[in-house]
């Protein structure tokens, strides 16, 4: 193990602690960044496909008014482009019954609205909305089984958890952090899902890792922080001191920091309730985007499952093509436990029902299973369950000592995306420049 003596020690090298690191770097502090993988992108992974192109096993897309992620996207010249759209989309008709139960999400809005942004916890019917879970909500307003189904499907696509684990007022901080439910937070043109970035969305991180250069250190989890009159982060290959400390890095693998001293118990208790989600990512890889000459999207929309959601995630250029989808929430935690290759079989059956028997013919499978990942234990993000937000609210962004806090779930805008990491990151390194360092 080798010592190094800095003024701001940084844990986690995704799109946040990067990002941090960079705005201090700019600013003239010297800064190192310890990440336990033995790469940096945290919950953004390029799978590469030859010939220069890549589809994306975690995070990949952006979308209006994801300002951060996109400025510092272009800064560092990585391009976008649209996601595939054109054509039909494949899934079941819903009834007009259905059709008028889904119209009642619009209420949400209204409530989401009245939400302070920086303190949704201090809005005055918080209480209310935190004693009571999504699934109450939806379950007393609809009585359409489709449109039950449509909008957990909607639900696991979002947060990808059951509606039954998700506080309602969570789900109104998510849509206040978004700005909207519809479009934002659904849609793909003029939504979340519009662009791609060119290269994949790791490209990004890797990008400011070289612009950091020698200061990124890999293959290093951190065991211990400790803090007095300054603070000693001791990590496998490195043993650093500095002056102030932030820890980019999923909730949900924290714990796995010994501190001293203990975190104050409302910051411990935040971080035991912040769990993350359970999906796997799946991209199926096919000589050609056959989809498209029969008129189709590639786009599936199913609430049966297993993939409840698909995509064309081919390159810009169309080759090879690529559907990618989603098992998320109760099913991908079913899926995990089967065999690969029994995963594949029911993956390529499915796909085959919806678009045609040429999807059984795939060239490669490719999956991301975040829940087995051992520094993210799930995704996307970290989910409240009722109560959390007016307990513990307050402790999400509050800095410990010298010690402060990034990452996606720490946001104010779109938390749990690449474009609130980005944000996460940047406000805590204005932290630690307005601190004494």
């Amino acid at each position: 193990m080798s010592t190094r003596d800095a003024q701001v020690v940084i844990v986690g090298a995704g799109l946040a602690g990067l990002s941090a690191a960079r705005e201090l770097t700019k600013a003239g502090i010297d800064v190192v960044v310890v990440e336990a993988r033995d790469r940096v992108g945290g919950r953004t992974l390029n799978h590469h496909l030859g010939d220069g192109k890549v589809v994306e096993v975690g995070g990949q897309w952006v979308g209006p008014t994801q300002d951060h992620i996109a400025t510092l996207a272009a800064e560092l010249g990585v391009d976008t482009f649209p996601t595939y759209t054109a054509g039909r989309d494949v899934g079941e008709e819903l009834s007009a019954e259905a059709l008028g139960d889904l119209v009642k999400l619009s209420e949400l809005q209204a409530m989401a609205d009245t939400l302070p942004l920086e303190a949704p916890w201090t809005a005055d019917l918080a209480h209310e909305w935190d004693a009571q879970t999504f699934y109450t909500w939806m379950t007393d307003r609809m009585k359409d089984a489709d449109a039950r189904a449509m909008t957990e499907l909607m639900v696991g696509a979002i947060f990808t958890v059951p509606s039954a684990e998700l506080s309602l007022l969570h789900v109104l901080v998510f849509i206040r952090s978004a700005g909207s439910l519809f479009p934002m937070l659904t849609d793909v043109e003029g939504g979340a899902q519009q662009d791609r970035f060119v290269g994949g969305s790791q490209r990004v991180s890797e990008l400011m890792a070289e612009e950091l250069g020698e200061c990124v250190v890999l293959s290093s989890p951190v065991r211990s922080i400790d803090q007095k009159d300054d603070v000693h982060v001791v990590s496998d290959r490195l043993d650093v001191r500095a002056r102030r400390c932030i820890v980019a890095v999923p909730p949900t693998v924290i714990d796995r920091i010994a501190f001293t001293p203990a975190l104050p118990a409302t910051r411990a208790q935040l971080q035991r309730r912040m769990a993350a989600g359970s999906v796997i990512k799946i991209n199926v890889i096919y000589d050609e985007p056959f989809w498209r000459s029969e008129g189709l999207s590639g786009r599936l929309v199913d609430p049966h499952g297993p993939v409840t959601i698909t995509f064309d995630n081919s390159p810009p250029d169309g080759s090879p093509g690529v559907l990618m989808g989603f098992a998320e929430a109760d099913e991908a935690r079913r899926l995990i436990r089967m065999p690969l290759e029994d995963r594949k079989r029911l993956v390529l059956e499915h796909f085959a029902n919806h678009f045609g028997p040429k999807a059984r013919d795939a060239i490669d499978y490719i999956e991301g299973p975040w829940d087995e990942e051992e520094w993210t234990r799930g995704c996307y993000g970290a989910n409240l369950p009722p109560g959390a937000w007016t307990a513990y609210g307050a402790a999400m962004r509050e800095p410990v000592g010298l010690v402060h806090w990034a990452s996606a779930e720490t946001a104010v805008r779109w938390m749990n995306y690449m474009d609130g990491a980005v944000e996460s990151g940047q406000r805590a390194a204005s932290e630690v420049l307005q601190a004494t360092l």
